[in-house]
């Protein structure tokens, strides 16, 4: 067995020496080669090849390839060793395989799908299906040009067993920085078939936490402007993200795959850009603080909460009725007189508008119209008889076309959305009463809100719509693809209304049920979205297995799921098995002697102190509120100089320490989370205050300690070989 590994190491090492020295001689002749900056256009798309080159050749020459996969195919005579990496490269001399084979090729696939045994295996490519053997799926570490690690998954030519999970769990071992990183690599089958999925599909994946969705979404992006280069283009892809600083914390994925000028945005930023408007910070604010910081809990949610309310395609319906109300009561009544003797009959009129310029939305429509009213002033001007006629009629002219135009509706969407919830006046052939499908309480707070000026999130997609209607995809913009991230917290409405700007329905929607925290105005099933699409243009993918968190995390938080939320949408743990998770009693023996007269500081400080002495790149104290994370800051900055506070205002993620409430921490991931205060007092019985506890306890990685004032929530289960209760013994810190 040693002999068998020594023997594939030095094999992998001549081959690594054998690959660099071939890069390294390409990128130094092609550097060697003057930059072309001349106008001759075959010239410039050779310098264009030779600078591409460059640049993935660049980046090969510190970690060429992570995988290797022997392949004959069935017309083949002998089987070949392909060697996988983030960037394909080919050879100087012409041979029948590359020096590097892209991860996103076709017969890369393998490297992923194949999971063992001796039937014959298949892909697909360009060409066809295409059938043969696989012989040997290694794994191996480069890092700066130095073999780390060789690892084999499958060798069909030797008797020793293989694990196939034991290198991923090497990889999952490895402690966390303050950036997702690239999983090219550990791509495992199941994630594989999304990355590989059709374009022009809306994919709905719900992924248990921990099961990769948001890079499982980025490596897609990567793939689908690989496999369909001549059809999108990164600059017509934008991924939609809950917050800013999680747009910071995956910006270094696609780098890393070699893709850029993706765009990447929050829905309210890319609206509020869309509708030329500012919304002000706070209002976001003021939505957490409602929902969040409330002494009592999260108040009730129903179908008439405003966020729910405002996020349902009965709005939508709402809104059609309204622009359509609008849009055939246009044309002002009467004819149209510049001066005297001069007369455009309105039945004139309302041809142009209603047939000869029906395909365009009404503000398209009443521009048009305009300007052929205004081409028609001035062939009639032509038939002044005098130049004082001609003077005379112009002015009179002009002032009452103005008029005429100020007749028509004010094609504004935030006055027609204020016009629908009564607060503004409305045109005179509406009702006086607000639709009948607007409850009361969503109408009444609505109209106060907007009376003051108050836009908030839910308002965009109603906004983004009327927009829409008035004046159609302005510029003629759509999205190549479109990926949400943490989708649960979208609305219908908010899908409905990107839909009209992407094409092919190509979204990559992914996002968890279980921790739909944000329940006031997200989905509460994925049915309120996939009913939105066709059958054929829509395909749903649950992801269960969990990559992030230890077996013990993964088991406890599965608990908290069952009991507390109810939910058959449990993770499967890969096998990594490391610390129990820690429940800890504020005033227990070691949380005494600190220097505060607060019990739940001291052990919050202790917990740190023991946590952040190990090899830990980040370590999370989780509080229920923002008050209480900004008092425990407050109370340990001095004890810990690079301890953050993480208050939903920041916009990059800095790793280290931190202390954060337990509703931003959503999309993040540390090596250590203390998620103080975890008890009934702080989270009661509610299925919402679980799903909180659940998100707090998934976001780490290798160590869990939970801190309580002595009574937890009932469904904190404190048996079991996955948790341990007290602090740990000297030997252990």
């Amino acid at each position: 067995m040693e002999d068998n590994f020594q023997s594939a190491y030095q094999e992998e090492e001549d081959r690594l020496n054998s690959t660099l020295t071939e890069i390294d001689s390409t990128l130094e002749r092609l550097r060697s080669i003057p930059v072309y900056t001349g106008h001759d256009y075959t010239e410039q798309v050779l310098e264009d090849s030779r600078e591409q080159r460059r640049k993935d050749l660049a980046k090969l020459r510190q970690e060429p390839y992570f995988g290797r996969l022997d392949f004959q195919g069935s017309d083949e005579d002998d089987r070949k060793a392909l060697y996988i990496g983030k960037i394909g490269a080919d050879r100087e001399q012409v041979s029948d395989r590359p020096l590097v084979i892209d991860w996103r090729a076709p017969v890369a696939s393998l490297f992923y799908s194949f999971t063992g045994g001796t039937e014959p295996v298949t892909y697909e490519a360009p060409e066809g299906l295409i059938e043969g053997l696989v012989y040997l799926k290694r794994n191996v570490v480069i890092r700066k040009r130095i073999l780390e690690r060789v690892a084999d998954t499958y060798n069909r030519d030797s008797d020793a067993p293989v694990v196939s999970d034991e290198f991923l769990v090497y990889r999952l071992g490895e402690n966390k920085d303050n950036r997702l990183r690239d999983i090219v690599s550990t791509i495992q089958e199941e994630q594989d078939k999304i990355i590989r999925a059709v374009k022009n599909t809306a994919l709905i994946i719900q992924g248990v936490a921990g099961s990769g969705k948001t890079t499982v979404a980025l490596h897609r992006l990567a793939f689908l402007l690989y496999q369909y280069k001549d059809q999108v283009s990164a600059e017509k892809m934008i991924i939609f993200a809950p917050n800013r600083m999680f747009l910071d914390y995956i910006s270094d994925v696609l780098p890393e795959l070699g893709v850029g000028n993706i765009a990447q945005s929050t829905f309210p930023d890319w609206a509020a850009e869309v509708l030329d408007i500012t919304l002000p910070e706070q209002n976001t604010a003021e939505t957490l603080n409602r929902w969040f910081e409330s002494a009592g809990g999260m108040p009730d949610i129903t179908e008439e909460t405003p966020g729910r309310f405002k996020g349902s395609t009965v709005l939508m319906g709402v809104i059609e009725s309204a622009v359509r109300q609008l849009e055939t009561g246009a044309v002002p009544e009467g004819d149209f007189s510049p001066w005297e003797g001069a007369v455009l009959r309105r039945s004139m009129i309302l041809r142009w508008h209603n047939e000869e310029y029906a395909p365009y939305p009404p503000l398209k429509r009443k521009e048009r119209v305009m300007a052929r009213i205004h081409r028609w002033i001035e062939m009639e001007l032509k038939k002044s008889p005098s130049a004082a006629a001609l003077k005379d009629r112009k002015k009179k002219g002009a002032a009452r076309e103005k008029a005429y135009a100020a007749k028509w509706p004010k094609y504004d969407p935030l006055m027609i959305y204020k016009q629908i919830f009564r607060a503004a006046k409305v045109p005179e052939d509406w009702p006086a009463e607000a639709p009948e499908q607007i409850p009361q309480a969503v109408l009444k707070e609505t109209a106060k809100d907007l009376k003051k000026g108050i836009l908030r999130e839910e308002d965009l997609p109603p906004l983004l719509y009327i927009h829409y209607l008035l004046s159609g995809n302005e510029g003629g913009e759509r999205f190549d693809h479109i990926v949400i991230d943490e989708a649960q917290d979208f609305s219908p409405f908010q899908i409905a209304v990107l839909d009209l700007y992407v094409k092919g329905h190509s979204f990559t929607i992914l996002g968890d049920l279980s921790q739909g925290i944000h329940a006031y105005k997200g989905v509460h099933e994925w049915d309120e979205m996939q009913s939105l699409f066709a059958p054929e243009h829509t395909a749903y993918h649950a992801l269960t297995r969990s990559y992030r968190s230890t077996m013990e995390i993964i088991e406890f938080a599965n608990g908290i799921l069952s009991s507390g939320v109810h939910s058959p949408l449990l993770a499967v743990p890969v096998f990594r098995s490391g610390n129990p998770v820690r429940l800890i009693a504020y005033g227990e023996e070691q949380s005494k002697a600190g220097k505060s007269t607060d019990p739940r500081v001291n052990a919050v400080r202790t917990a740190l102190e023991a946590l952040s002495v190990r090899e830990y790149r980040t370590v999370a104290v989780l509080t229920r509120s923002l008050r209480e994370a900004a008092e425990l800051h407050a109370e340990l900055a001095a004890d810990f100089a690079d301890l953050h506070l993480i208050d939903g205002s920041m916009t990059q993620y800095l790793g280290g320490l931190s202390v954060l409430p337990v509703y931003l921490s959503k999309g993040l991931e540390f090596d250590a989370v203390i998620l103080a205060d975890a008890d009934a007092d702080h989270y009661g019985a509610a299925a919402w205050d679980a799903k909180l506890m659940y998100v707090g306890c998934t976001r780490a990685l290798h160590e869990l300690w939970l801190l309580h004032s002595g009574e937890l929530p009932e469904y904190v289960q404190m048996t079991g070989e996955e948790t341990v209760s007290g602090w740990p013994e000297s030997s252990e810190s």
